[in-house]
């Protein structure tokens, strides 16, 4: 493969923002700090700049390889993302509502065994999907590997910051290692497993539901008093950035 190294790297860098992400003490306190809420622009931006319009080209695939009764319905791939929106939706609603549980004592955490390993295996799913798409890119390239990685890597100080505020010290023991073998294990299968341009489409739209509602839903909760200027500035920037190069 001829972008192995650069896979390496990326792979690597991923895997290191999941190791320290938690021991980032300048990311804690209210009001969200600036670093987080630039983290969630860009990685908004690369959804809907650089990743939704690599799925509309993608629809033809889509619509080639369905039977033809489900021709009916178009634009297959914003309802596959709107499924992954949904889907993480859900999940984030099982955690809030375990959270609000009287009267139970989880120790280290804010929720049960049981609800912190439904979170973090739901999470290890999503990483091995970016770890296999990181290998299986909608655009070849060492150009489209780089924005891929800048924004899943600023996605995933997004999300392991939330990680680590539902779960606290069981997310620095547990739930980061899980991340990263589930990310590796997705970068192995994208090296040794290759599959249809139709899969790769429709991975690729369930991960862009994903990334909007899990960057969005660390900015929006009023408690977490976040910083719009720069969401803004990481969003446009961000997009500059990809419209330009």
């Amino acid at each position: 493969m001829a972008d192995l190294p650069g896979l390496v790297a990326a792979v690597a860098v991923l895997a290191a923002i999941h190791l320290s992400a938690g021991k980032l003490r300048f990311l804690n306190g209210v009001p969200r700090s600036r670093w987080l809420s630039i983290a969630g622009g860009v990685s908004i931006a690369y959804v809907f700049v650089r990743l939704l319009p690599e799925l509309a080209a993608g629809q033809d695939v889509v619509s080639r390889s369905l039977p033809e009764v489900f021709l009916v319905i178009e634009k297959h791939v914003y309802l596959i993302a709107l499924g992954g929106l949904l889907a993480f939706y859900g999940l984030e609603r099982v955690v809030r509502e375990a959270q609000r549980a009287p009267g139970e004592r989880f120790g280290e955490s804010t929720t049960s065994p049981r609800v912190f390993w439904l979170h973090i295996g739901s999470f290890g799913l999503y990483n091995v999907l970016i770890g296999y798409l990181m290998v299986h890119r909608e655009v070849p390239g060492t150009l489209s590997l780089l924005l891929f990685t800048v924004a899943m890597g600023f996605h995933f100080l997004v999300t392991d910051f939330g990680l680590k505020e539902d779960h606290r010290a069981e997310y620095g023991r547990y739930g980061r290692w899980a991340l990263i073998v589930a990310l590796l294990a997705g970068w192995a299968a994208g090296l040794l497993v290759g599959v249809s341009d139709l899969l790769i489409v429709v991975l690729s739209s369930f991960l862009a539901g994903g990334v909007i509602l899990n960057a969005l839903k660390e900015e929006l909760p009023n408690e977490r008093q976040s910083r719009l200027v720069p969401f803004f500035a990481g969003a446009v920037v961000y997009s500059l950035i990809l419209l330009v190069i």
